[in-house]
């Protein structure tokens, strides 16, 4: 069962932090349920939505002015400096993870669940660009 604590966030914050200052982000983070570590990417000098690789998911962020990252396919959605960013995030905030689910057979066995969000639904991400 997938178990995440606000002990577990402060081993991995130091990282971020020092991850997002080299690429010019800010972020914040939380703990969901006890399962998720949750990332909220604020404001920063990466312009996500220039960097999405599809036009109609482009058009939407800018109608709604945030994301969410697709843990899974993020390397096939976004280029350049932000998927730099979020690969090397991804790997920080997996630190001591597992998965040994199998989709096939409806078994899902994860250690926990990462989220990361690009802005938030009532406040949009701050492009400083």
């Amino acid at each position: 069962m997938a178990y995440f604590t606000q002990e577990m966030k402060k081993a991995r914050t130091p990282a971020i932090n020092k991850l997002c200052k080299e690429y010019g982000v800010k972020a914040t983070y939380g703990v969901n349920n006890h399962s998720t570590f949750v990332i909220n990417i604020s404001s920063g000098a990466l312009n996500f939505i220039e960097d999405l690789t599809c036009n109609e998911s482009k058009e939407r962020v800018k109608q709604y002015g945030y994301m969410q990252v697709n843990p899974y396919w993020f390397k096939e959605h976004f280029t350049g400096r932000s998927k730099e960013l979020l690969e090397k995030l991804f790997v920080i905030a997996n630190q001591g993870n597992h998965d040994n689910s199998d989709i096939q057979s409806d078994y899902f066995d994860v250690g926990f669940y990462v989220d990361v969000n690009i802005g938030k639904w009532n406040k949009p991400y701050n492009f400083t660009g």
